[in-house]
């Protein structure tokens, strides 16, 4: 069987599904917890030690005015079921399948904690249930830095400093990033200890936090923050998925997959950036233990209400500035809102049977017309379907990235970018697991240029990793090595997980800049220009250009 996976992955550009494929059987492993109202199996092992932290920061007064485009914890306008919000690029849509939604006293848009935020403050309609900087800074415009999303738990970069000054909250502001505090060393399911592979060391604290007394690695409560941007909270259904590349084990290094601690059923792992969580419920709990710092109980009938409404919830980009309407009922069956509500989840993107991004003929050669603005749409349409092109087509050598040249590909291995992103309309990895490109480790991460015309100062941390004696050493990084953010490595405490991060979805993401977990590209071009150098692609102008036509317009 794992044969074909291979030839599956080798024709059709797929990642590679190494170890043991076996049929999902339920178990009954539950988390051990002390936080208050947290029933055993919705609690990971990890999210005690943070709740004694998010309890223990400083909880400031907020202010949540009514803004245009912003929506404020408890200001209880209904939802609609199709909300258009502009951007950049065109227009952005959210759905809502089950029609108007009443948010007044609904869990997902009450202020539940004690910094007076709710979920929507970090998943705004507007940015595709994410949050862009522009819409940052205008908030703290509007508020004067006093709206919840400040809060210092994570709205800061470490908590204790001066709330209204903006250097605090200068990764949010700047990157888009919130500080996420997890306990070192790792925790298992059921809170014990993890041993792990690998020592860490601060070199660099910019913020302040990991080297602070009461918040930092060598605290009575030792925890490492990082700073990570939101993900978006709808087209759940595609990666909450039991389909393809959800099996018992782990697509990229053959162990075993986290499982759904109600149902014993593995997890696609797609939820996090570093996989911590493995179900939209068990999420919500942690996030409203740190993000919300929130001390009650959440109970069972609020919990279903979130997960409800997320999972009915759906955004793509709906108008194109150039392309013109994405919902029309001639567009490409990849685009727009309603095609992903119709769209089959759990399938592999190839170029056999189903694309990643289904395009459509008619975009690729559009009608010649006497009308100069339907000639200027169609050259933007026929942009965006070249972009297509180049997505799924356009080859390059993918060299030194782990989990991908690890698992039998070869290094380095001639794919395009359809072979991490595969996932039918959503362009995540389908197979449950991590990778490594670049975006946080040294020496592919950014950094500050250090040189007499540069007067900025790094604002990421840095730290030290040292694969412990024993331990084979990272195979492209040694045993030494340097990163801004552990990703997945702060919770298997694996050396060669070090850095790896979930992949983000596609959609909306002309609501959402700036892009990849640390807020790294500020815009679709910088995105793009990092891959181009990463893996000295090479691009021309027309296929960069068209490339970013085409993520625009999704």
């Amino acid at each position: 069987m794992i044969s074909e996976f291979v030839r599956i992955a080798m024709s059709v550009g797929a990642g590679l599904l190494a170890g043991a494929v076996l049929a999902a059987q339920p178990v009954d492993r539950v988390a051990d917890s002390n936080v208050p109202g947290a029933s055993k199996r919705s609690v990971a092992g990890h999210v005690p030690d943070q709740n004694r932290q998010a309890q223990q920061a400083p909880v400031t007064d907020s202010q949540s005015p009514p803004a245009n485009r912003w929506w404020s914890p408890g200001e209880g306008t209904p939802l609609a079921p199709l909300i258009p919000y502009p951007n950049t690029f065109g227009q952005v849509g959210i759905l809502n399948t089950a029609g108007v939604v009443e948010t007044q006293g609904h869990p997902f848009f009450e202020p539940i904690g004690e910094n007076g935020r709710a979920c929507v403050s970090c998943h705004q309609p507007a940015n595709a249930m994410s949050l862009s900087v522009e819409m940052i800074q205008q908030r703290w415009r509007e508020t004067q830095g006093k709206d919840p999303i400040f809060a210092p738990i994570d709205g800061m970069n470490c908590p204790d400093l001066p709330p209204e000054d903006r250097k605090s909250h200068s990764l949010l502001l700047e990157r888009g990033l919130f500080r996420i505090f997890l306990p070192w060393p790792p925790k298992a399911a059921d809170g014990t200890s993890i041993e792990p592979e690998f020592t860490i060391e601060v070199v660099r604290d910019p913020t302040g936090c990991n080297l602070h007394p009461k918040y930092g690695l060598h605290s009575e409560n030792p925890m490492v923050s990082i700073y990570r941007r939101p993900r978006v909270v709808a087209n759940t259904k595609y990666f909450t998925h039991q389909g393809f590349g959800v099996f018992s084990f782990i697509g990229k290094n053959g162990l075993p997959a986290t499982r759904d601690p109600e149902t014993g059923l593995p997890s696609g792992m797609n939820i996090l950036s570093d996989a911590r969580q493995p179900t939209l419920k068990t999420q919500a709990v942690e996030a409203a233990i740190t993000h919300l710092q929130f001390n009650g109980k959440l109970d069972n009938d609020r919990l279903a209400k979130i997960v409800s409404f997320e999972s009915q919830l759906y955004t793509a980009q709906i108008m194109h500035v150039g392309a013109g309407s994405l919902i029309e009922p001639d567009s490409p069956p990849g685009l727009g809102v309603y095609n992903l509500v119709k769209g089959r989840e759990g399938l592999l993107g190839n170029n056999i049977t189903n694309f990643v991004i289904p395009m459509s003929e008619e975009w690729k050669n559009p009608a010649p017309s006497s009308d100069p603005e339907i000639e200027h749409r169609n050259r933007m349409r026929a942009s965006i379907a070249r972009g297509h092109d180049v997505f799924m087509f356009r080859t390059f050598w993918i060299k030194d990235t782990m989990h991908l040249n690890t698992v039998g590909l070869g290094n380095p291995t001639k794919r395009t970018c359809s072979t991490c992103h595969g996932m039918h309309m959503m362009g995540m990895d389908i197979v449950n697991g991590w990778m490594d490109l670049g975006t946080t480790n040294l020496p592919w991460a950014r950094e500050e240029p250090l040189n007499p015309w540069n007067e900025r100062k790094p604002q990421m941390p840095l730290f030290k990793i040292t694969c412990k004696p024993g331990v084979p050493p990272h195979p492209f990084l040694g045993r030494v090595f340097y990163t801004q953010d552990p990703g997945r490595g702060l919770i298997s405490g694996k050396c060669n997980d070090v850095g790896a991060i979930v992949m983000q979805q596609f959609r909306g993401l002309a609501a959402r800049a700036p892009y990849f977990s640390n807020g790294s590209a500020s815009s679709l071009r910088e995105l793009v220009d990092f891959y181009d150098r990463r893996f000295n692609i090479g691009y021309t102008d027309q296929e960069r250009d068209d490339l970013i036509n085409f993520l625009s317009a999704l």
